[in-house]
């Protein structure tokens, strides 16, 4: 899946244009590294985005299509 894609079906940016604006806009790190929208995210991958100050930072745990608001955060768990 997309990086754009699963920030949106994960519930961690409300929208996918948004989602997109930071990856291009150099905010979106996975692995150490900064990365595309297109980024394919795979089970393990750390992602760091970056909110103004705030820095979230967190592991992939599962790659889902869709995800309902119940399961949305089951995807992912705190990489601190």
């Amino acid at each position: 899946m997309r990086l754009d894609k699963f920030l949106k079906v994960s519930r961690i940016i409300k929208r996918r244009t948004v989602a997109n604006e930071a990856c291009d806009a150099g905010r979106v790190i996975v692995n150490g590294n900064v990365a595309r929208a297109s980024y394919s995210v795979k089970v393990g991958d750390v992602i760091e985005i970056t909110f103004g100050t705030k820095t979230v930072k967190i592991r992939v745990k599962e790659v889902n299509e869709h995800a309902t608001k119940d399961s949305a955060p089951l995807m992912y768990e705190n990489a601190t």
